[in-house]
C-alpha cells in the first residue's frame, strides 16, 4: 500500500495535514524506515493520486502495510468475550485473519470448521469497527461470471446490532467507494472487484505514463474485462493520459455500474441500463461483449496501445485472442494478472513468453510477480509485457 516517507522532524506536521483530509489509514500503523531517519505513514485508498501541498513534498513509497494492533486487539478481545478464551485458542488457525472493506461494508471468509460461530464473528467485527453497517460472509465465486456468493451475517442500525432476520434496508450491497480521490459505484454481490488491489492499479498507472512518454501522445486503452471500471478510474483521472477507450464486460450488472461511473468521471451522458458494446462518443466504446471475440471485429482489432487483462483465472488461456487487439505499428503494452500455484510460476512464465509477440528491445521478458496469497496454495501475480513494433 501507499505510504508517505516523512522525516522524523516533520511527522507531526504531515499528520496534521493528512488528518485534515481524513486520509490516514485506519487499518494500518505508522512505522520507522530501515535507516531510522524517517517514518512511513500509511495512506488510505481514498487519498488523491496527486497529493496537495505541503504533502506533495514527501516521497510516496509502496510497502506492505503493518496492521494496527489496537484494532486487531479489539477484534480478538471482543471475540474472546463472546465465545470464551478456550474456544479462541481451540480454533486459533481458523478464525478469519483478514477482511476487506467496501464503503461501510466488510467482507470476511469463514472457515467451515467455525461456521457455527458466524454470528459471533460478525458481532466481534461490528463491535471493533463502529463505522461498519454490514458484514458479509464470502462463500467463494459462482458461475462463468465468477460472481461472489456473499451473505449478510451481521448489520448495524444506529446502536442496534442484527444477526438474524436482518432488516432488508440494511442488506443493500450497492455502495460508493472512494479510491485515489475518485468515487467508484460498485456492488460486490453482483460485480465484485478487490479494493485491496489499489496498489496494482497505481502500478498500472505508472506503466501507462511510461508508455505515454514513449509514444508522446494520449493512449488508446482497451479494458475488455473492465467490471465496474476501477482500473479506468485511475487512468482517466490522469490528465492527458487516456485517449480512446474500449471498456467491456460480460456481466450486465457490471456494465450498468460502469455506465454510472463513466457518467461521473467523464461528465457525459451514458445509458442507465446495460447495453451491447457500441460507440457512444468519438473516444468511448463501452458495453457488453465477449473479450475473446473483440479482435474478430476490424473496428477494434489492432487499435490499442494498452490492453488490460484482468481475468486472472484465465488470463493465459485468453492471451492469444487478445494480442491482435494491440496496435503493432508502434510500442504497446499488455498488463495482466494471473492466479497460479507458486510451484507453477516458472512454467506459467514460459507459457506467457511463448504466446507473446517479440518484446521491445531493452525491456525484460515478462515475469509473474507475486502480489498476494489467493489461497493456501495459489498466488495472485501480475506481469507487464512491453511489445515491440511490428517491422514485418
Amino acid at each position: 500500500m501507499r505510504h508517505l516517507l516523512v522525516p522524523n522532524k516533520k511527522v507531526q506536521a504531515a499528520l496534521t495535514e493528512i488528518t485534515k483530509y481524513d486520509w490516514l489509514s485506519k487499518e494500518h500503523r505508522i512505522f520507522s524506515s530501515e535507516d531510522g531517519n524517517n517514518r512511513l505513514i500509511p495512506i488510505s485508498v481514498s487519498a488523491n493520486i496527486n497529493l496537495p501541498k505541503p504533502l506533495c513534498e514527501f516521497e510516496i513509497v509502496f510497502s506492505e502495510g503493518k496492521p494496527n494492533e489496537i484494532i486487531d486487539t479489539d477484534w480478538w478481545n471482543h471475540l474472546e468475550n463472546l465465545v470464551g478464551k478456550d474456544t479462541v485458542i481451540e480454533h486459533k488457525e481458523s478464525w478469519p485473519s483478514s477482511h476487506e472493506f467496501f464503503g461501510d461494508m466488510m467482507i470476511v471468509r469463514i472457515d467451515d470448521s467455525i461456521e457455527k460461530y458466524t454470528s459471533k464473528i460478525a458481532q466481534a467485527k461490528l463491535l471493533s469497527h463502529p463505522f461498519i453497517r454490514l458484514v458479509l460472509s464470502d462463500g467463494g465465486v459462482m458461475g462463468e461470471l465468477r460472481i461472489r456468493d456473499l451473505k449478510p451475517i451481521g448489520a448495524r442500525k444506529d446502536s442496534e446490532l442484527y444477526f438474524d432476520n436482518i432488516p432488508s434496508e440494511l442488506t443493500n450491497t450497492k455502495v460508493s467507494v472512494k479510491e485515489s480521490g475518485r468515487y467508484i459505484s460498485c456492488d460486490p454481490k453482483v460485480a465484485y472487484y478487490s479494493t485491496k488491489l489499489q496498489t496494482e492499479r497505481l502500478e498500472t498507472l505508472r506503466f501507462a505514463k511510461e508508455l505515454r512518454n514513449e509514444l508522446n501522445r494520449p493512449l488508446a486503452i482497451c479494458d475488455p474485462f473492465c467490471g465496474v471500471g476501477p482500473a479506468l478510474s485511475t487512468l482517466i483521472a490522469e490528465e492527458d493520459l487516456a485517449g480512446n477507450i474500449l471498456a467491456s464486460d460480460l456481466n450486465s450488472s457490471a456494465v450498468e455500474l460502469l455506465f454510472e461511473n463513466l457518467k461521473r468521471w467523464d461528465k457525459r451522458e451514458y445509458p442507465t441500463k446495460s447495453e451491447k458494446l457500441q460507440q457512444y462518443y468519438d473516444d468511448r466504446i463501452v458495453g457488453l461483449a465477449d473479450a475473446t471475440k473483440l479482435s474478430q471485429n476490424p473496428q477494434y482489432s489492432g487499435k490499442w496501445d494498452l490492453v488490460l487483462v484482468n481475468l486472472p483465472h484465465r488470463t493465459i488461456e485468453f492471451l492469444p485472442d487478445l494480442i491482435p487487439l494491440l496496435n503493432r505499428s508502434d510500442v504497446s503494452l499488455i498488463r495482466g494478472r494471473v492466479i497460479v500455484a507458486e510451484s507453477d510460476i516458472p512454467s506459467a512464465n514460459s507459457k506467457i513468453n511463448e504466446i507473446l509477440p517479440p518484446i521491445l528491445a531493452g525491456k525484460p521478458k515478462p515475469e509473474l510477480k507475486i502480489k498476494r496469497d489467493y489461497s493456501s496454495t495459489l498466488r495472485l501475480c501480475s506481469f507487464e509485457a512491453w511489445i515491440g513494433k511490428d517491422t514485418t
